[in-house]
């Protein structure tokens, strides 16, 4: 992968900024490892500035080689930070995008981002694991989910989420929608199906380990007992 070839998940999230981000856009790619969302982005023009932010020094410095490799200095800051430090308000960031993190990690983000006044129009976001705390709190932090994607690569699901600021408007959700997405369960995909059969024989096992336990755990079991009936109920 490179900044001229992404990868099918940083593929659909640059496409989806590009479709769905205010004009002009000023992006900040939050962990941003190589630089090759935003260099790709600034080489087609479709932004006016990004911040290519990472807090580990090894791929801080990938991302300036990159950066300057393609002579992108002028539209892309690298900065080392640890999540939103590295976005100033006179940035005028309007797009953040973070991309391969725990969904955890994703959140803690973005709550000490809003904490210090930042509320960028467009979020896009591709949890590694936690996806349903994710859309939580973008319905308790008003912001409505407008696209969303699965893919598989290498044997793991990918999820990614793209989601507008609504401030003044209510966001409404179901439980089932913060469980399996809202767009995804409406399209159930094959990708999304092969999903939520994997996951319903991973809760079956855990099931069957919490039943032969001597200690059991009542609570747990109810918890993945309904989180099966669940999963059976989408994909059946």
């Amino acid at each position: 992968m490179n900044s001229k070839q992404l990868s099918k998940r940083l593929q659909w999230i640059a496409d989806s900024i590009i479709k769905y981000a205010p004009k002009p856009t000023r992006l900040a790619d939050i962990g941003s490892d190589h630089a090759y969302l935003p260099s790709y982005l600034a080489q087609g023009n479709y932004i006016e500035f990004a911040i290519a932010g990472e807090v580990v020094k090894g791929p801080y410095q990938s991302a300036i080689q990159e950066v300057n490799q393609h002579q992108l200095n002028d539209r892309i800051d690298v900065r080392l930070g640890d999540g939103y430090d590295v976005i100033h308000f006179e940035d005028k960031i309007n797009t953040v995008s973070i991309c391969g993190m725990g969904g955890g990690l994703i959140v803690d983000i973005l709550t000490r981002g809003q904490q210090t006044g930042h509320q960028p129009k467009l979020l896009a976001l591709q949890p590694n694991v936690g996806e349903k705390i994710v859309r939580q709190w973008l319905k308790d932090h008003h912001y409505q989910i407008i696209d969303e994607y699965i893919i598989e690569e290498k044997g793991h699901f990918y999820e990614m989420i793209i989601a507008q600021s609504n401030p003044n408007t209510k966001i409404t959700i179901s439980d089932k929608e913060l469980m399996f997405g809202p767009f995804l369960l409406q399209e159930r995909n094959d990708t999304f199906i092969e999903k939520w059969r994997n996951e319903l024989e991973k809760m079956k096992y855990i099931l069957t380990s919490l039943q032969l336990s001597k200690k059991g755990d009542h609570t747990k079991e109810l918890e993945v007992k309904q989180t099966i009936k669940a999963i059976e109920e989408v994909i059946s």
